[in-house]
């Protein structure tokens, strides 16, 4: 993902069937690089708490001697599936999407992310 082409990542994340709200977060300084959503979810809140969730898997890591990167975080809720993943070559990024687990297909809407990624 070049930083340029933010926009169009974000409406390619959007396109995946049951997307609720998308965003790129600096998890590191917990800023939204830039945020889509149906409307009815508040992007920029849960952007800056991903970027905490982010955080503490890195200093659980770093806590356990653990090498290696996170490829992504998925955290499945009753009705919603959210994803956070790392963007490749930009150590300090990451990309969120939170889908409605009634509409999404896990394991497309994850591979549709790692496209978008590349």
């Amino acid at each position: 993902m070049e930083l340029n082409n933010i926009d169009n990542v974000l409406e390619e994340l959007m396109g995946i069937n049951g997307a609720i709200a998308t965003g790129v977060i600096d998890w590191e300084s917990g800023m939204a690089l830039g945020m889509k959503s149906n409307g009815n979810f508040d992007i920029e809140l849960a952007c800056a708490g991903n970027a905490e969730v982010i955080k503490a898997k890195m200093a659980t890591m770093r806590s356990l001697k653990l090498a290696g990167d996170i490829s992504d975080i998925l955290i499945t809720l009753t009705d919603q599936i959210h994803i956070i993943s790392m963007v490749p070559g930009y150590p300090e990024l990451a990309v969120y999407l939170a889908l409605d687990a009634s509409k999404a297909n896990l394991a497309l809407a994850r591979a549709s992310v790692k496209k978008a990624l590349q």
